[in-house]
């Protein structure tokens, strides 16, 4: 069949996450209740031999397979490289209604809705980002500091990730959370029996509270797939200097603290108790300052015992005026709502999200790394020549 003289553009939802099949299911889901949908699912499990394998399918069964070549020995550039052309293929045809990407594994949908982002307005619309979960192994990947690498998950030979911190970003990334029927995990005997523990609901909710969640077997998740997705504004909610980050909560066990002091911390004993800091929640965020380094904007993401800290690059309060006109309007505005009459946006700004939080501990240990009132009067200068105990971290020889 040819092709309309003019095809509108085609659909294109990305469906996610590390919970293979629950990822399946949605994906089945979606090509049956979908006329006209398409599923492609590049597996990179065939990396380490040079190549990535595409698959193409509909409701009926398989259409196509093919493989694609690694680039620059990273299956995930091979991934784009090869995405790209097979989507315009299906909306050069007019035959298809729907362009499911099923992700592999550990691919976040951050760079994969770029790409496809930055085709809208010609062939393509990326109408949907979407990230499967079976709630019942929500904590046990959370808690999970296993390198990638180890787990045979990884996207290319120097992939440093591990399985918790690259599930806290397919879970937070997204608008929708498809909710599968918990299967468990088999090892340790939880789930199998599609019951679903309030305080796995709780803590979903928590860690994304703005995600929209659907049940995988509705008819809600065909809807989302084409409600649309915004890159910027999600890019906008991960960014450090902005993300709009949970609020308390405290239900079925799970609790949600927020800290929010303008006090820098010291370096030394902030680095002192980082292992505890980190060990304290299965998930945690935000931004803060160290009192060496005023003018820095520090990033803090933690989830499965191990954390990253990063420079996300100067607070507003350190810019000349004239600077402010090409920050984005959604900065301006995050830094407006942290505003101190001292310290400008300069803040601590950390949520931590756990079941059985020790909210009290936690805020007595943060609180123990402040600047004392002694240190803290004898002025940014003085701070400036505090022990640099973060160097290492944020500013490592190469």
């Amino acid at each position: 069949m040819e092709a309309p003289d003019e095809p509108g553009r085609l659909p294109v939802v990305l469906v996610g996450g590390l919970h293979a099949d629950a990822r399946r299911t949605a994906v089945e889901q979606l090509l049956r209740t979908v006329p006209g949908s398409v599923a492609l699912h590049h597996d990179l499990a065939s990396a380490a031999a040079g190549t990535v394998r595409r698959t193409v399918r509909d409701n009926g069964g398989v259409l196509d397979t093919g493989e694609a070549p690694l680039v620059n020995d990273c299956a995930c550039c091979a991934l784009r490289e090869d995405l790209v052309p097979e989507l315009e293929r299906l909306s050069g045809s007019g035959l298809c209604r729907l362009a499911v990407v099923e992700l592999w594994d550990s691919v976040e949908p951050k760079a994969m809705a770029e790409v496809v982002a930055a085709l809208s307005g010609e062939v393509l619309e990326l109408t949907g980002v979407i990230t499967a979960v079976d709630p019942a192994l929500l904590v046990p990947y959370l808690s999970c500091g296993d390198d990638l690498t180890d787990v045979g998950l990884a996207a290319a030979a120097s992939d440093q990730r591990t399985v918790a911190d690259t599930w806290a970003r397919q879970l937070e990334y997204p608008t929708v959370l498809a909710l599968a029927p918990s299967a468990g995990d088999p090892a340790d005997g939880s789930g199998g029996d599609g019951e679903t523990d309030p305080a796995d609901l709780a803590l979903l909710a928590q860690l994304h509270p703005t995600a929209r969640q659907v049940a995988v077997g509705s008819g809600e998740l065909a809807a989302a797939a084409f409600e649309g997705f915004d890159v910027e504004a999600a890019a906008a909610r991960r960014h450090p200097a902005c993300a709009l980050l949970p609020q308390e909560a405290d239900e079925h066990g799970v609790i949600t603290a927020v800290w929010h002091r303008t006090r820098p911390f010291h370096p030394e004993r902030l680095y002192a108790a980082l292992e505890d800091l980190t060990c304290a929640a299965a998930r945690s965020r935000g931004r803060f300052w160290l009192a060496d380094r005023p003018d820095t904007l520090l990033s803090w993401d933690a989830a499965g015992g191990a954390l990253c800290v990063e420079n996300a690059g100067p607070w507003l309060a350190s810019l000349p005026d004239a600077a402010w006109e090409m920050v984005p309007p959604i900065r301006r505005a995050a830094a407006a709502l942290d505003w101190d009459s001292e310290h400008g946006d300069r803040a601590q700004h950390l949520v931590f999200t756990s079941p059985g939080l020790d909210r009290e501990g936690l805020f007595e240990l943060l609180e123990s790394c402040l600047l004392t009132d002694v240190e803290y009067e004898a002025g940014r200068e003085a701070w400036k020549r505090l022990p640099p105990a973060f160097d290492a971290l944020l500013d490592p020889v190469s």
